[in-house]
């Protein structure tokens, strides 16, 4: 397994994101850009890429703060991602410069690219389909379902899949209904699977840690989420 530390420019910031591969074979493989929680690139999103290059993808777990370290300050990241929201021009230049970086990479077949995204990273993914980005599949963990934009999610070329905790305090079910009503107008592929029992980042051992009501590990819905994305490559990357 190959570990490479890349770095790249976006938004007028120092991106470095890590890059994580199977090099035994030189035959070219599906690229899945990964794209961490609100907090930035931790131990858990490099672990999960490497999951992903263990399974014959080509992982690249971008970074959207800069420097490639988990943001030291949580009170600055929340009004940065609110206003990413309401305006995500910023947030796409961060994230298509990573794409680009995945997209170059010798051992990644760029007609098959998925993009899997946490918290946060989830709204990146999705918000990347509504850029028109070419991807075979896109898939959200406990992501943020809320946009500026719903009338651009006819511009999605991906199959969707979203994971979210019923017991999301920040998820709540009118944007369920907001997100379901935008992916029928846009006439999609699109599944929303809703976990009982799962709060926000339930997929992030470390999430009991941060002492924050309703965000909790939940091991099931880890465990059950990542089989529903793995059938949806299954059946858009191979």
């Amino acid at each position: 397994m190959r570990t490479q530390d890349i770095e790249y420019r976006a938004d007028g910031v120092r991106m470095v994101g890590q890059y994580v591969v199977d090099d035994g074979s030189s035959a070219r493989r599906p690229g899945v850009l990964v794209i961490h929680e609100g907090p930035g690139l931790t131990e858990h999103t490099r672990k999960i890429a490497a999951r992903l290059a263990g399974m014959g993808y080509a992982a690249f777990a971008m970074d959207y703060h800069g420097e490639g370290k988990p943001h030291p300050n949580m009170a600055e990241v929340r009004p940065q991602i609110a206003a990413w929201i309401a305006n995500p021009a910023g947030i796409m230049a961060r994230a298509t410069a990573a794409l680009d970086v995945l997209k170059a990479q010798k051992e990644v077949d760029t007609a098959r690219i998925a993009a899997v995204g946490y918290c946060f990273g989830g709204t990146t993914a999705l918000e990347l389909g509504r850029e028109g980005c070419d991807l075979k599949a896109i898939v959200g963990f406990h992501s943020g379902l809320a946009t500026s934009r719903p009338q651009a999610a006819k511009n999605i070329k991906a199959k969707v899949l979203v994971n979210i905790g019923a017991e999301d305090p920040i998820i709540p079910p009118e944007q369920r209904t907001a997100f379901e009503a935008e992916m029928k107008a846009a006439g999609l592929d699109w599944r929303l699977l809703l976990y009982g029992g799962a709060g926000h980042s339930f997929t992030n051992p470390a999430a009991d840690s941060r002492g924050m009501q309703g965000f909790y590990y939940h091991e099931a819905t880890d465990r059950r989420s990542w089989s529903a994305m793995v059938e949806l490559f299954n059946e858009t990357l191979k």
